[in-house]
């Protein structure tokens, strides 16, 4: 007997998830299943209502991360979590409900015109999150030590321009500067220590990342040492490449395989031209080895 599968498209918010389900065939029934409460309860009900057996799930990749994906994969449903800007919209079709949502995805996973995004597993999230982390940990100090820097500008204070910005010697002259005004010493002083905050949180956060690694699985941690390899990849960059996307890692590849003729001057590039390309040549299936391998840091090890 053939086994009938069922479509289910889930729009999914922060609060609520609109459901609608499209049945097997061409000419299947697609219909809404109402709005729902975005908690496990609620889900595990749904998911008793319309029966695992055949059951395939979808929603769009968003702010509300993976945590659906790994809900319904406990409960034996395959779910495939799609990439929002590859879905087909027809032109002029500009009402935009959240059940329409739903019933337009269910109708096109059945027609397998959706395209899914890698979805990493808990343990790799975590990390990725560490390192997002890391991440807004350094635009905080970028921007604390812009109002710092433009705070000393205004008061025309400026620093000796021997050695690189933020150097050991231009922060200890920082600390030295004296205002007249009280408010302007002040101002100072917690612009500082904003600073002073910021890299404590840099590197509080890198040794948490240096501590994750340690006890990660052997396929993450066989990656991040992979990436090594790459020109220009040291300690830091390989934990951040290790949370992008197989996509933009390809990307990053590219531009780090950069041969001498691309970095030669305008002048004499046109000349190394077939070399330019060989090198691109030889870059690109190493893009696809490792997008391939980063694809295969799952909880069920590598493809």
């Amino acid at each position: 007997m053939k086994s009938v599968t069922r479509f289910l498209g889930l729009d999914v918010h922060a609060d609520t998830i609109s459901a609608a389900a499209a049945e097997d065939g061409r000419d299947g029934e697609v219909r809404s299943l109402g709005v729902i409460a975005n908690e496990p309860g609620a889900i595990r009900r749904l998911a008793q209502k319309l029966g695992k057996k055949g059951l395939r799930a979808c929603y769009e990749a968003g702010p509300t991360g993976y945590t659906l994906y790994w809900q319904l994969k406990e409960l034996g449903i395959p779910c495939e979590v799609i990439a929002p800007t590859l879905i087909p919209k027809k032109p002029g079709d500009r009402i935009k409900t959240d059940r329409r949502d739903a019933l337009h995805l269910a109708r096109c996973f059945r027609a397998g015109e959706l395209v899914k995004v890698w979805v990493p597993d808990q343990a790799h999230e975590a990390l990725r999150d560490l390192v997002r982390a890391r991440e807004a940990a350094q635009q905080d100090q970028h921007r604390a030590r812009q109002r710092l820097g433009k705070f000393l500008l205004r008061l025309g204070r400026r620093a000796p321009k021997k050695g690189k910005s933020w150097s050991t010697a231009q922060v200890e002259w920082i600390r030295a500067q004296k205002f007249e005004h009280v408010a302007q010493q002040a101002t100072m002083i917690d612009y500082l220590s904003e600073v002073d905050h910021a890299g404590e949180r840099i590197l509080r956060l890198e040794q948490a990342i240096d501590d994750a690694i340690k006890v990660a699985s052997p396929t993450v941690k066989a990656v991040i040492e992979g990436l090594q390899a790459l020109r220009g990849i040291a300690k830091l960059p390989r934990r951040h490449l290790l949370s992008r996307s197989a996509a933009s890692l390809a990307s990053i590849i590219r531009r780090s395989w950069r041969p001498t003729a691309e970095r030669c001057p305008a002048s004499t590039r046109a000349e190394n031209n077939g070399a330019l390309a060989r090198s691109r040549r030889a870059a690109t299936p190493m893009c696809d080895v490792c997008s391939s391998r980063l694809r295969g840091v799952t909880d069920t090890g590598p493809t």
